[in-house]
């Protein structure tokens, strides 16, 4: 098996070898990027909807940046909503100021019933900038 390209967020990476998994992966010009939550650096979540909602995206914003990316490289969005129903509207007022302009990128949102003490993780799939490592 070939080595995986990992990418790691400054001054996270404790976190991410503490719970054995890996922020982004490079591969054939893409970087798929593991479900963001509203974690502060111990791991802990953000109080607040909204702020988690905020820190999920600063946190996905960091991984991205890591990698030579933004927000605007994104082809691909998934995210994790513990009760939706309740919680979309609110949500989704924070997310127009980390989303960009038009085109938007396609998503697809998942109603959960447990996201290991948080409400919201958004995970994506982006393309690297060309001349960026592959």
């Amino acid at each position: 098996m070939a080595q995986r390209d990992v990418v790691f967020p400054a001054g996270r990476q404790a976190l991410y070898e503490r719970n054995r998994y890996s922020p982004a992966v490079r591969s054939n010009g893409l970087l798929f990027v593991s479900g963001q939550v509203g974690s502060r650096e111990d791991g802990s979540p953000e109080p607040g909807l909204e702020a988690q909602v905020r820190r999920a995206f600063e946190n996905l914003n960091a991984v991205l940046a890591a990698a030579g990316c933004s927000f605007d490289d994104v082809v691909d969005v998934t995210v994790f909503i513990v009760d939706p129903a309740e919680r979309f509207e609110r949500i989704w007022a924070v997310v127009p100021a980390y989303w960009g302009q038009a085109p938007y990128p396609n998503i697809t949102c998942v109603g959960v019933t447990w996201l290991y003490g948080f409400d919201f993780e958004i995970k994506v799939i982006a393309k690297l900038p060309e001349g960026a490592p592959a």
